[in-house]
């Protein structure tokens, strides 16, 4: 049961509306200062995929259809783009998530679009559907500047869940490539290179007296500190993380992974925080049924730090993460 604080008696309204707009903006400039740690003590050579290139914008952008500029996915068309076409690379990327369906693998997993007027000639609007057989290690035709194709993933119910396996479970990640185009590929990048030296989760802190089981705040209670979330690096040795752009930035739930700032450091919430602003790219989410896992981690022993003149709860031990596949997940996902 959550531990609430002395109720306000018979102040002033006036004093409880500026108590309330006051307390929200503070508690997220703390929580941003928080998940700021120093710089990595890895160096490492440049992590130079052609897969970051382009830029993202910030938005809640709820009905999520991103893509990469200047990449060429490969892979089987299950429609041709010669006589399929559209204004937008975002009705191309919609006309492919109408392919599927509520469960299962989608028909369309792929999409390829031609939106440089100039560049495109005649082409302009070739929207491609195509079917990847292995959707976390895509077919790559071409890549850089050159190229004036823009190209997105889809991933259906069961599909585009990786593992961080720890020494307390796995955690399984669906993750979101067409919400966090740029974010994904660095994360199957780091796939299938099968190295993730150095990936680690540092941070702990519960949800203390502030937030109930499901994740819900309680009513009058803090926002912290303990904050609700463990935080980690997957910045391993040898990749030096190229910054990722800011992807769709909805508010933070329950499961929710995220970068801090632009990465590589990360975090994954205990609870639903709406008080905080929508400025972290969420590239993923934990399967409901793992966060116990996440609970698990979140109640070891820490140490008290102090990051920027923030108390924070850091690990007496980090675990450290090995990034794996997870095949065939048939378990319900968020």
């Amino acid at each position: 049961m959550g531990r609430r604080p002395t109720e306000a008696g018979g102040r002033p309204f006036w004093i409880l509306v500026t108590a309330v707009l006051v307390s929200c903006p503070l508690a997220y400039l703390a929580l941003s200062t928080a998940l700021r740690r120093p710089e990595s003590r890895f160096s490492a050579h440049s992590y130079d995929g052609a897969w970051q290139e382009g830029r993202g914008a910030a938005s809640g952008d709820e009905d999520c259809c991103r893509g990469q500029e200047h990449l060429e996915l490969w892979g089987a068309a299950v429609k041709w783009g010669t006589d399929h076409k559209f204004n937008s690379s975002r009705e191309c990327c919609r006309a492919c998530k109408s392919m599927c369906g509520e469960d299962g693998p989608c028909l369309c997993n792929s999409w390829v679009f031609c939106g440089d007027r100039e560049r495109c000639g005649d082409r302009f609007g070739e929207c491609w559907l195509k079917k990847q057989e292995d959707v976390l290690l895509p077919a790559l035709h071409d890549s850089g500047k050159k190229v004036i194709w823009t190209s997105g993933l889809i991933y259906g119910k069961g599909e585009g869940i990786v593992g961080l396996e720890t020494d307390y479970g796995t955690l399984r990640i669906k993750l979101f490539p067409d919400c966090a185009p740029h974010s994904v590929a660095y994360v199957l990048e780091l796939l299938r290179s099968r190295h993730c030296a150095g990936c680690q989760i540092y941070r702990a802190e519960g949800r203390g007296y502030s937030w109930d089981t499901k994740g819900n705040h309680i009513s009058d209670a803090s926002f912290g500190p303990p904050y609700a979330l463990i935080q980690g690096t997957l910045e391993a040795e040898g990749f030096l993380f190229k910054k990722s752009p800011l992807e769709a930035c909805p508010a933070l739930t329950r499961g929710s992974v995220a970068w801090v700032d632009s990465g590589p450091d990360f975090l994954i919430s205990l609870a639903n925080h709406n008080e905080w602003r929508r400025a972290y790219t969420v590239f993923g989410a934990v399967l409901p049924e793992d966060m116990d896992i996440a609970e698990k981690i979140a109640g070891l022993e820490t140490k008290s730090d102090v990051w920027d003149n923030i108390n924070v709860l850091v690990l007496e031990k980090p675990i450290n993460l090995k990034l794996k596949r997870v095949a065939d997940i048939g378990a319900r996902e968020s």
